[in-house]
């Protein structure tokens, strides 16, 4: 990282932002070149090992794409501000954003399913639901293993 005074290290500082950013952006390349999704998504922090989940409808780009190449990356910020400054080179933008890499692949058995879709819900909403198992079945559930992920502050 460049801006190395913006590097955010300390764990419960990353999942901090993790915890603030809603949409998180899946970059994955397919024959068409590269695509980039904004999705919604849930995580998870467990022995040391970020998973993020998200859901989709079980056929599209993004499936094809990552039914080919499961290597991604992904990008998510928050707390965006305007910093305004006397000259326009003055000017400047606050945020929190975390930078990464990963493989994703699908989930397919119905009770990991409905915990990655709970997860999500419970990210984005601070509720618990309960998912029934024909309706799980109906959206492919995608999760991404981090193999590696940054966070950058702006103050």
């Amino acid at each position: 990282m460049r801006r190395q005074d913006r590097e955010v290290t300390e764990l419960a500082e990353l999942l901090a932002i993790i915890d603030s950013c809603k949409v998180c952006r899946i970059g994955m390349q397919d024959e068409q070149g590269l695509y980039i999704v904004p999705v919604n998504f849930g995580y998870e922090y467990v022995d040391g090992r970020l998973t993020l989940y998200f859901h989709s409808a079980r056929e599209g780009r993004k499936i094809n794409a990552l039914a080919r190449r499961q290597e991604v990356c992904f990008e998510m910020d928050c707390e965006h501000r305007l910093i305004e400054g006397a000259t326009a080179c003055k000017h400047s933008f606050s945020f929190k954003s975390i930078i990464g890499s990963g493989t994703a692949s699908f989930v397919e058995e119905t009770s990991a399913k409905q915990r990655a879709l709970d997860l999500l819900m419970k990210h984005q909403t601070g509720q618990t639901f309960a998912f029934e198992a024909g309706r799980v079945d109906t959206v492919a559930v995608i999760k991404i293993e981090a193999t590696a992920f940054t966070g950058k502050y702006h103050p």
